[in-house]
């Protein structure tokens, strides 16, 4: 069977996945006149009262409300989420430090609940009627002579739906990106990272937060870490990071509380100790994935692979989505300069995206070793408080890496080359400040300290020697 949809003369969009940036995707498309096939291979999220997958709370910036804004619901989105200014540190002896993200009041993120925020853009996506959405239909094949995308649905049928461009926005585990590296020499990568997570979750206390509400609480242990994120219903989704050997060692409930106590003393009591036990056994720790691919468009221009599907990273910058949302606002800059031709607008998007998707894959990365260790270090608050001094005294000249990240737009990759060059400045000045102390020294103490020891070495070494060179 063959699906075709609206005016003929109208171009056809495809989507593959209905999760967050697909479904943004679609809406931008549809706001745009195109009509949009939206497809997802799980059940509609609207209907179930308990969703599989991943759940870890989004920390939506700057650049990921700018693509809400695109489609006029950031507002909404931003009201069912939560505000938080700074980080909250916990050590093991219970103490606490707040690091703020930023040096202005705008300088936030927002948490958010994955679910509620896809059940909001699907929402969105219900109001267009360019928009047609397709649930428990499975991506099969792209015919590129015929122009079809194959799908099975939840009765096993095989449905062929015609379309313009096929666009993949269907996870780390793309069915997308494997149709497109049959057909074209693509470069890919990946790699798992030793750290796996699960879930907890700290429920309110009294009918209020347990813990200080703006805040991202973590809890760095420099190997592993604990982090929790609030929520509207006064809880915090609580996600621990650990080595999977470590995972593998605690397998009693003496052991876990054990190490609970050791790392997480004050956790205990948030999540509650029963809580603890019954989540920790009836959970399997999941696995962390980080993705690199080239080309994300296919050698004729009619499959564009984006977000995770491309370019999946580790969480810890919060960039994930973020960078998912705003590549759609990268794409359509790109087709507002080629006249919406797709497959030229795809070839143009592809040479501007690839450096900088693969440059937030890496910081991801980086970010990591921040959060669970180098936070702990005098040297990153020293840092800090350069950069937060620079940044109010020379804006335009000096921006902290992660205010560029995640409040500005500055492309990815120009983020990290402006951090390699604050480097080397301060790099410099350390130099320089070094060189500056070692020359005041030496003048300081030349006369007192330099001298008499000068004059005794030639007295009793170099005097005697040219007094015996003379008498021969």
């Amino acid at each position: 069977m063959t699906h075709t949809s609206g005016n003929s003369s109208t171009p056809i969009v495809a989507i593959v996945g209905a999760g967050l940036g697909g479904t943004l995707c679609a809406c931008f498309f549809a706001k745009h006149g195109f009509n949009v096939h939206l497809f997802e291979l799980r059940s509609d999220i609207r209907t179930q009262k308990v969703v599989k997958g991943r759940s870890i709370n989004m920390a939506l910036s700057h650049r990921g409300r700018n693509a809400l804004a695109y489609i006029d619901c950031e507002n909404i989105i931003v009201r069912n989420g939560i505000a938080m200014r700074a980080r909250m540190l916990h050590d093991v002896k219970c103490r606490t430090k707040a690091v703020p993200y930023g040096s202005r009041p705008e300088h936030e993120n927002i948490s958010i609940d994955r679910r509620i925020l896809n059940e909001l853009l699907l929402d969105e996506a219900n109001k267009s009627s360019k928009i047609k959405i397709y649930f428990q239909h499975k991506f099969i094949s792209w015919n590129q002579e015929e122009k079809t995308a194959t799908f099975r649905n939840k009765s096993g049928e095989y449905i062929d739906f015609k379309a313009d461009a096929l666009i993949g926005y269907d996870g780390s585990y793309s069915a997308v990106r494997t149709a497109m590296m049959k057909i074209d020499s693509i470069d890919f990568s990946q790699e798992y990272i030793e750290s796996h997570y699960m879930e907890f979750c700290i429920p309110s206390k009294d009918g209020e937060f347990a813990m200080e509400i703006n805040y991202l609480h973590i809890w760095p242990r420099h190997e592993f870490m604990l982090i929790a994120l609030p929520n509207q219903d006064k809880t915090f989704t609580t996600t621990l990071f650990l080595p999977l050997s470590i995972f593998k060692k605690i397998t009693t409930i003496d052991e876990l509380l054990t190490f609970f106590q050791q790392y997480f003393p004050d956790a205990i009591s948030f999540i509650g100790r029963e809580n603890l036990i019954e989540t920790y056994f009836s959970s399997k720790p999941l696995p962390l994935i980080s993705i690199k691919c080239s080309s994300h468009v296919s050698t004729n221009g009619d499959i564009l692979i984006m977000g995770d599907a491309a370019h999946s990273m580790v969480p810890f910058y919060g960039q994930g989505m973020n960078s998912a949302f705003e590549d759609t606002l990268v794409l359509f800059e790109k087709l507002k300069e080629n006249n919406f031709q797709l497959s030229k607008s795809f070839y143009e998007y592809n040479k501007t995206r690839i450096p900088d998707a693969h440059a937030i894959v890496a910081l991801s990365m980086y970010n990591y070793n921040e959060m669970r260790h180098l936070v702990t270090l005098p040297s990153y608050f020293w840092r800090k408080q350069i950069d937060h001094l620079l940044y109010r005294l020379i804006p335009n000249w000096w921006i902290p890496l992660y205010t560029m990240v995640a409040f500005t737009t500055i492309p990815y990759q120009r983020c990290v080359q402006l951090r390699q060059r604050q480097d080397q400045i301060l790099k410099i000045i350390r130099i320089i400040g070094f060189s500056i102390t070692g020359i005041y020294l030496i003048k300081r103490y030349a006369f007192t300290i330099i001298k008499p020891i000068a004059t005794k070495f030639i007295v009793q070494k170099i005097l005697p020697k040219f007094a015996a060179d003379q008498i021969v």
